[in-house]
């Protein structure tokens, strides 16, 4: 399963005011959490010591890297290198959303007419070869991101600004297009780097030809020992610019952090549990429940821990894809969505520990419900034409088969929808008026993937569908994937509860010939695209929340993604002898993100190497257990 993350600085929206700035940072709604002049963010440990190393496993399935610039389209680059070697003019905290307060900014200015904003840099700020921070490295970064060489997201997310102007040596304005509540954060979230990256002779290579440069940032960390196709150690900066800065006080502890590589799950687990690493995150609820044992749990070295979040849901979907001729007709796409049976596989799969996903806007403000609102309607009407009938009424929930509803039920219905679409069962297998057969194909890169597949496979067998699952090796994943050269394959793609311009990306009708877009299911539609515009243009949190809840309603009556499932925790297993973690879970944190960013290394306090188990942590915000069942 690929993971999308959506693209934002800070998650999440806050009461509606209008647009807001501030000197030390910019709030998107309103006042920031955080004064002028504060000492650190609240989940932090401003004094946890530094030191030590902290040993990953890489988050992403590629087996391999062969690249350390991460912004290119071809190639793989080494996991977690950009949070890690990349300073940007604002961070987001970890328990505010929709705010952004000054790294290497030590202030930002929001135009009255929301048509500029203006960064300082700060006169410490360097680049890891010790050179300034200048106001042309941020339009020279700004520049090549949205160049020809890199991910076509970028260009995408920054439409509408409008250029980039230095106006002194430390002084950078954004001019926008048009305003936009979330320009400012969103450039302001942009990684910046530096002019002499890859540069030859004085002169900067193109882009496509930065590879194997180690890069110039002027984030906490470098790159350290590398064993390609094996690991990657990062090595922090001991002149690390920021380390004394209140938004990075109590951050970047570890001396080293290694990320480590390994071909396939199965072995990622057995290393865990030989202590070849620190931390891993679980994203399958058979091997939490079940596999996640043994002897280091029993002795309390490795422990299971969950931890509750309030990040929005996401909308982890299987995607089809509307490019193939055989998925253009949404009935057909509605039908092989009521053929997935969750509740059976939610009991007997996943030992009850997901939710079902439904539309884009899960646990966020812009989650949609019932019917559409006047304000809604104001939006769709124009577009009737263009938009499911079914738009127009209650908001989708996806087929239940726990009674009183039923599988039989549901295939019922899907077998009339195939009907009126056109289909009928001839010499055992569904067919069209021409004859053609309903078979489709599932690309995964993950031969494990069958495993929650293969009850869905089964499931429209009954209609006279076949679907065919094809593993792939992880390269050519991502190349047909790129290519949209796919029926139907699974997207975790993350959750925001700011969403804006990202959305172009995601499901803009300009995106959906574009190449490496994230526009899997090809949607082209001038009123999905007319709602993304509206989302973009909001002022205030009531003109925002309309745009969201008829692009959801769009999106989801289409049916052009079935819906999958989510955890409310961060599941994830660590060694508590070696990494001590802070008291308080934040609430917008990514999981491992959290502990790389906050956590520090343990000292050892006797001959066995052991220390205390980690100190108290909220208790609404974590359930540990040594082994056993898992959520």
């Amino acid at each position: 399963m690929r993971f999308l993350p959506i693209f934002c600085l800070s998650l999440s929206l806050g009461a509606a005011a209008p647009v807001a700035w501030g000197a030390h940072g910019y709030a998107l709604w309103g006042a920031l959490k955080y004064p002028a002049g504060f000492a650190h963010f609240d989940y932090v440990n401003p004094s946890a010591p530094r030191g030590g190393e902290l040993r990953l496993v890489s988050n992403s399935r590629a087996s391999t890297f062969d690249k350390y610039n991460p912004f290119t389209i071809k190639g793989s680059a080494p996991a977690y290198l950009s949070q890690l070697m990349f300073d940007s003019l604002l961070v987001g905290p970890l328990d505010e959303t929709a705010a952004g307060y000054g790294l290497l900014a030590q202030d930002v200015e929001v135009a009255s007419d929301g048509l500029s904003a203006t960064f300082t840099l700060r006169p410490e700020a360097r680049f890891h070869h010790g050179k300034p921070v200048l106001a042309q490295d941020v339009k020279f970064s700004y520049d090549t991101l949205v160049g020809p060489y890199t991910s076509p997201a970028y260009k995408t997310m920054l439409i509408d600004v409008a250029g980039v102007d230095v106006l002194g040596e430390r002084t950078v304005r954004y001019r926008f297009k048009k305003p936009n509540r979330e320009l400012p954060l969103t450039v302001g979230g942009l990684p910046v780097f530096s002019r002499d990256w890859g540069a030859e002779g004085g002169q900067p290579k193109p882009f496509d030809q930065v590879v194997t440069d180690a890069p110039l940032g002027s984030g906490p960390y470098q790159i350290g020992p590398v064993r390609f196709g094996k690991d990657i150690t990062y090595v922090r900066d001991p002149n690390y610019w920021a380390r004394d800065l209140n938004v990075r006080k109590g951050t970047a502890n570890f001396d080293r952090i290694t990320v480590k590589i390994y071909k396939d799950a199965t072995a990622r687990l057995e290393a865990l549990k030989a202590g070849e690493f620190d931390l891993m995150r679980f994203f399958s609820a058979g091997d939490w429940a079940r596999r996640v044992n043994g002897k280091k749990f029993d002795t309390g070295e490795l422990v299971k821990g969950e931890f509750r979040h309030k990040l929005p849901s996401g909308f982890q979907s299987y995607v089809l894809n509307t490019r193939r001729p055989l998925l253009q007709d949404v009935r057909v796409r509605e039908a092989l969505g009521l053929a997935v049976d969750f509740e059976w596989m939610n009991r007997q799969m996943f030992y009850g520990s997901y939710q079902r996903v439904n539309g884009l806007f899960g646990n966020t403000a812009c989650e949609t419900q019932g019917t559409p609102s006047p304000q809604e309607l104001a939006l769709m009407e124009p577009w009737r034409k263009n938009l499911p009938a079914a738009a127009f009424g209650p908001m989708t929930v996806p087929p239940r088969t726990d009674p009183p509803a039923s599988l039989r039920a549901n295939l019922r219905r899907a077998q009339q929808l195939l009907k009126d679409a056109g289909w009928s069962v001839q010499d055992g297998a569904l067919r069209n008026a021409q004859g053609q057969a309903l078979v489709l194909e599932y690309m995964d890169s993950n031969e494990g993937g069958m495993r929650t597949v293969a009850p869905w496979m089964r499931n429209l067998e009954k209609l006279g569908i076949t679907l065919r699952f094809r593993s792939v090796d992880f390269a050519l994943y991502q190349q047909r994937l790129q290519k949209f050269d796919f029926d139907i394959t699974s997207i975790a793609y993350g959750g925001t509860n700011n969403p804006g311009q990202e959305f172009a990306d995601l499901f803009g009708s300009p995106a959906a010939d574009t190449e490496d877009s994230g526009n899997f299911a090809g949607v082209k539609n001038p009123a999905v695209d007319a709602f993304i515009t509206a989302m973009t243009a909001a002022k205030t949190q009531a003109q925002l929340l309309p745009a969201c809840h008829a692009l959801e309603r769009a999106i989801a009556h289409s049916h052009v993604l079935i819906p999958q499932w989510t955890a409310p925790t961060h599941r994830m297993a660590y060694n508590a002898w070696r990494v001590a973690l802070p008291d308080t879970v934040p609430p917008y944190s990514s999981g491992e993100g959290w502990v790389m960013d906050t956590g520090w290394a343990r000292q050892p306090t006797g001959p066995s190497g052991t220390s205390a188990l980690p100190g108290k942590i909220a208790p609404d915000s974590i359930a540990v257990s040594a082994h056993g069942k898992g959520g």
